[in-house]
């Protein structure tokens, strides 16, 4: 029974360092080596390899419709040739790294959101904390309001 008990523990205490292991967020610091469009990146890290990134919590238009070449453009004038850091704890069904993305403090997610040349992504919004949530919401309504990127013209 003792034997039991010692094995249980270790495996509890094994699978809770795993699961904390696996929830931890994963940091990624490199150049920004490539701009797909006007969320998703490609940095490559220290180690010369290359991570594609999709910001998290956003969505832009893709690069074939209304906007999207002037997303891109936004995103690449931003991050293009620049280090940057990449927080996330999750991939995409795609296997892209969700991450919220900083440039020397400044959160490039909400900039694009702030400019107009990316959309709050609501539908995902329970998986942000909730200051990223806010932020991106508020962002968002400010730049309807000030008719800034694709808002230009209204909704």
């Amino acid at each position: 029974m003792l034997r039991t008990n010692r094995t249980i523990k270790a495996f509890l205490v094994l699978s809770a360092l795993l699961l904390s292991a696996s929830a931890q967020p994963l940091t990624i610091t490199g150049k920004v080596v490539g701009v797909t469009d006007g969320d998703t990146i490609t940095v490559l890290d220290g180690q010369k390899r290359q991570h594609k990134i999709r910001l998290d919590g956003i969505d832009a238009p893709e690069s074939s419709q209304d906007f999207g070449s002037r997303a891109k453009q936004s995103l690449s004038d931003l991050v293009f040739g620049k280090t940057v850091t990449v927080t996330s704890s999750k991939k995409d069904r795609y296997g892209r790294v969700l991450g919220k993305v900083t440039l020397d403090g400044r959160n490039i997610n909400l900039e694009q959101v702030n400019r107009g040349m990316a959309w709050f992504y609501r539908l995902f919004a329970f998986e942000l904390s909730r200051e990223d949530a806010t932020a991106y919401e508020q962002a968002e309504a400010s730049a309807r309001k000030e008719r800034r990127g694709m808002w230009a013209d209204g909704e």
